[in-house]
C-alpha cells in the first residue's frame, strides 16, 4: 500500500470543481498504473451515487459522470465514509459501481501502511 494513492473529496453539488478535481488527478494516477481511490466525505459522499455525478459539471472541465466511469475503467476505487454516509441515508444499493461504503478503520489502516492521502480542501 505504499505507493497507494488517497485523494480525499469533501465536496458535491456544494462545489463542483472541487468535487472533480479529486477524481481528474485520481484518474490521472490509474492510468499511470499506480492505485489509486477516491474517498468521499462529508458532502462528497453524494458522488458514489446513482445520479449525482451526471449533475456534476463546471466550464473548462469535463463532467464527473464521463470523469467517473474512466477512473473505474482503469482500475480506480472510489471508498464512501461510513460515518459521513450513515447520517446522510446512503445506503448500498444506492452505490455506483465501483464504489463502497467503508469505515474509518479501514482508512486509517491504508495510510498507516503508507497510502498517501491527498486532500482537495
Amino acid at each position: 500500500m505504499a505507493d497507494e494513492l488517497l485523494f480525499i473529496c469533501t465536496h458535491a453539488k456544494d462545489d463542483p470543481e472541487r468535487a472533480l478535481l479529486p477524481f481528474i488527478a485520481a484518474n490521472t494516477a490509474a492510468i499511470a498504473g499506480l492505485p489509486a481511490v477516491v474517498l468521499l466525505t462529508i458532502e462528497g459522499v453524494w458522488l458514489g451515487t446513482t445520479g449525482t455525478p451526471e449533475q456534476i459539471t463546471k466550464e473548462g472541465f469535463p463532467p464527473l459522470a464521463e470523469v467517473y466511469e474512466q477512473f473505474i475503467a482503469n482500475g480506480g476505487q472510489v471508498w464512501l465514509c461510513g460515518t459521513c454516509a450513515k447520517p446522510r441515508g446512503i445506503t448500498e444499493e444506492q452505490l455506483l459501481p465501483g464504489a463502497k461504503i467503508t469505515g474509518a478503520a479501514n482508512i486509517v489502516e491504508h495510510i498507516a501502511q503508507g497510502a498517501k492521502p491527498i486532500s482537495f480542501a
